[in-house]
């Protein structure tokens, strides 16, 4: 095996995100790859992109994707919906590694698992208009019915760390009543923010619909693309740090978010001016 090839297995995978919402999808990939290494990026400056245009979107993805190429990544992740949504088939014809986001995977779960091919999800007011899961489910399954609903508030919520407070129920309760008597058995998380409340969503919509996590999906995605590359990492390179972390604003701010939610402890993240 050639010297190129062992250095890119030992090579960091990327990780994008408009914000901290994206750390769900690196935990996921802590937990199921562990021998990778992560080079994250939050772009706290510019959040969030949910409202933003399609073309500023495209922008911001392809600063962080040459920030993250100059880091020496093997693989992208896009861990944001919106620019899931709205830049990554446009990069991808620029990108000379394999790149993923996080709508295609959820999308794929949610139409093999649901029974009466009524499907739910919740996002962004960018995800959500971009109609790319309806567009993704249908791949999958032609004839399902998807119904979609913008719940804005719930980031900030998530931010402000009140995932169970009185007030993120109530909010819950009227942005999901339609979903309620809509006979859904499937809600996609269609925001990485979600799956942070992930419990309460359920106890709102009950039992009997399933929830798609797509931080979860991705991570089951990355691990056959990696396998199908051979590029797994076996963890055998010492010396190197395993995580890194990169923000282009309020450093502290997300230090502390990403340390209450990932499965370890991360000691700083580097404030980079992404436009330069």
């Amino acid at each position: 095996m050639d010297q190129s090839f062992e250095n890119k297995r030992y090579a960091p995978i990327g990780v994008f995100d408009s914000g901290v919402g994206g750390l769900t999808v690196a935990r996921e990939i802590m937990r199921q790859l562990p021998g990778e290494r992560i080079i994250y990026f939050g772009d706290t400056a510019r959040v969030p992109y949910g409202s933003k245009s399609k073309e500023t979107i495209i922008r911001y993805s392809r600063q962080i994707i040459h920030f993250l190429e100059s880091k020496g990544v093997k693989a992208i992740v896009v861990a944001c919906n919106t620019a899931s949504a709205f830049a990554l088939e446009e990069l991808r014809p620029e990108m000379k590694m394999p790149i993923i986001g996080v709508v295609k995977p959820g999308a794929k779960v949610a139409a093999e698992r649901t029974y009466n091919g009524r499907i739910g999800v919740i996002g962004t007011e960018g995800t959500i208009g971009s109609q790319i899961y309806t567009e993704m489910i249908h791949r999958h399954n032609p004839h399902a019915t998807v119904l979609g609903k913008a719940c804005p508030l719930f980031v900030p919520l998530v931010e402000e760390g009140w995932l169970k407070d009185p007030v993120t129920i109530e909010v819950a309760k009227r942005y999901l009543s339609s979903f309620r008597e809509s006979g859904i058995d499937t809600l996609i998380l269609g925001c990485t923010h979600y799956p942070l409340l992930r419990s309460m969503i359920r106890e709102v919509m009950g039992e009997q619909v399933e929830l798609v996590n797509p931080a979860y999906e991705t991570a089951q995605e990355l691990k056959r693309l990696l396998l199908q590359h051979q590029l797994c990492n076996d963890g055998q390179e010492a010396g190197t740090p395993m995580y890194q972390f990169y923000v282009s604003d309020a450093a502290e701010k997300f230090k502390n978010f990403a340390n209450s939610i990932l499965p370890c402890e991360i000691e700083k993240a580097r404030l980079i001016h992404i436009e330069e």
